[in-house]
């Protein structure tokens, strides 16, 4: 049985060497000496979960309690042990369960040496603090495994769940994970898309022949279900199932083909069924109380655009067009995306107008022949979105840090407000590293304070803006804030007095309205 000890003394030992390649080899020492029915339980804990992904259990503690007197005949705790503690305060339910909490984790706790307990903290808080990144700990599978580190890469992505893909590669071995398939609740990251300046590169990078969606402004989803149980997970993999209970009662009446993984977007509706704004989305995406009166006040649209199973069959090294055939099927032609299959510029350009003037971000351009690739970014998906720009002045920057440390990397954006300056958002985006250290020179030089994170500078560097939407902050006192902002360029030839004002911004804030609802009254 593997002792919590010895995994404590192993943290500590990754804590203290500073080299990567000693990190990945210590942690691969350990998982080869490991009895196998303890590999599951030490990569958990070492990727700072308490649970596995595909297990759905959480703590719902604050943390553990200082230890009380132990007894000094108690047995060593073993990595069993801890996990058996860890069940029983997941599943405690009902009148008592708290206490019961509280008395397991205790108990634990008594039982702890020093380091025993600071290492069950940091699992507990997903802190392990000792420069093991989990894709460290996959690298280090591979290694103690003797598998190529794609190999287990790819497992993991598409499994989801590097728990159940260190079993498979020290179990099995590399035709295991070569075989690994994706698994209904537990999530998979969402595929991702590159930058497309307009319909003639999708066309070029597609070979001619792109298969284009409407961008929704949405919030992305990707929907479990085996029956009639059915889970929804954020971009972010959070769960969000429960703040979604619309989506979940469409699916169990309208959708077939379980068991199924969909991606998808949901967007927020006004009472005449425009979509809402981003920001108003989020309002009803987080909510964890009322639910069911904002579900009735905030309705949400579902649009579907992938299928990564259905009926139990893994669609992920499908092409793109099969893929939309098994949705179609799932779904029964309702509740998809808006698409087309579009072979000409002047096409895509006609059925982008159309995204656009329904109120959405723009369209995406998929390639008819691309697998789904979970965590990937390429040119088989591109987005197409409407140049939205504004000319602000740079008016304080923060230091940066990692590879941007030594550069101020972090602009504070503002437009004019009369004589003054209205702050309207911030970004580290757009720029090369060449033009990082040329700024950071450049504000320098135009330093009035400097707070030893902030520098203030005089407002005198004007850049031209991309941004994806105006929303209402209450962090700004201009009311307003650019969402995802990003530099496109340096505007040397203009002067600050040329800068967009904060009356234009706001102008542009109401223009929004002509094609998206609104909840809420705007900033004054």
């Amino acid at each position: 049985m593997a002792l919590l000890a010895d995994l404590a003394a192993l943290r500590a030992q990754v804590a203290a060497s500073p080299g990567r390649l000693e990190k990945r080899r210590l942690v691969a020492d350990y998982l080869r000496a490991l009895d196998p029915a303890d590999r599951p339980f030490a990569v958990t804990y070492l990727s700072g979960r308490t649970f596995p992904a595909s297990d759905p259990r959480v703590l719902n503690v604050r943390g553990l309690p200082a230890p009380t007197p132990a007894v000094s005949s108690v047995a060593p705790l073993t990595l069993a042990a801890v996990a058996g503690a860890f069940g029983v305060v997941a599943e405690a339910a009902g009148p008592g369960s708290r206490r019961v909490r509280e008395d397991t984790l205790a108990d634990l706790s008594a039982r702890a040496t020093d380091a025993e307990r600071d290492l069950l903290r940091r699992v507990i808080h997903g802190e392990l603090r000792m420069g093991l990144s989990e894709g460290l700990v996959l690298e280090a599978i591979a290694e103690a495994a003797a598998v190529d580190p794609a190999v287990v890469r790819r497992a993991a992505l598409v499994t989801g769940d590097l728990t159940a893909v260190a079993t498979l590669a020290l179990g099995a071995g590399a035709d295991a994970l070569a075989a690994a398939r994706p698994r209904v609740f537990v999530p998979l990251l969402p595929m991702l898309a590159e930058i497309a300046a307009g319909p003639a590169d999708a066309l070029a990078a597609h070979g001619g022949v792109t298969a284009m969606e409407y961008k929704y402004d949405g919030a992305r989803i990707q929907l479990h279900a085996d029956g009639q149980r059915v889970a929804i997970w954020s971009r972010r993999m959070s769960d969000v199932t429960a703040s979604l209970p619309d989506i979940v009662a469409l699916a169990r009446r309208d959708l077939a083909g379980t068991p199924f993984i969909l991606d998808g977007e949901v967007v927020a509706l006004d009472a005449a069924g425009r979509p809402l704004p981003f920001q108003e989305l989020m309002r009803r995406f987080r909510r964890v109380r009322g639910v069911e009166a904002a579900a009735e006040s905030m309705p949400l649209a579902l649009h579907l655009f992938d299928c990564l199973v259905a009926d139990g069959r893994s669609y992920l090294d499908e092409p793109y067009v099969q893929r939309w055939a098994a949705l179609e099927r799932v779904t029964g032609g309702r509740w998809l995306a808006e698409r087309a299959m579009v072979g000409s510029a002047a096409d895509g350009a006609a059925f982008m107008d159309r995204a656009l003037a329904a109120g959405h971000e723009g369209v995406m351009a998929k390639d008819p022949a691309s697998p789904y690739e979970p965590g990937g970014r390429g040119k088989k998906w591109l987005k197409l979105k409407a140049a939205l720009t504004v000319d602000c002045v740079i008016v304080a920057a923060d230091r940066g840090s990692g590879r941007r440390v030594g550069w101020l990397s972090n602009y504070h954006l503002a437009v004019r407000d009369g004589e003054d300056w209205a702050e309207v958002g911030k970004t580290f985006k757009g720029l090369t590293d060449r033009e990082f250290v040329e700024m950071t020179t450049r504000l320098h030089a135009r330093a009035t304070a400097d707070d030893g994170y902030t520098v203030r500078v005089r407002p005198e560097v004007v850049v031209e803006v991309d941004y994806n939407e105006i929303q209402r902050s209450p962090t700004y006192p201009s009311g307003l804030a650019l969402r995802f902002a990003r530099i496109a360029r340096i505007r040397e030839d203009k002067v600050p007095g040329q800068a967009t004002t904060l009356g234009e911004l706001r102008e542009l804030y109401e223009r929004q309205f002509s094609t998206k609802g609104r909840a809420g009254r705007p900033p004054s």
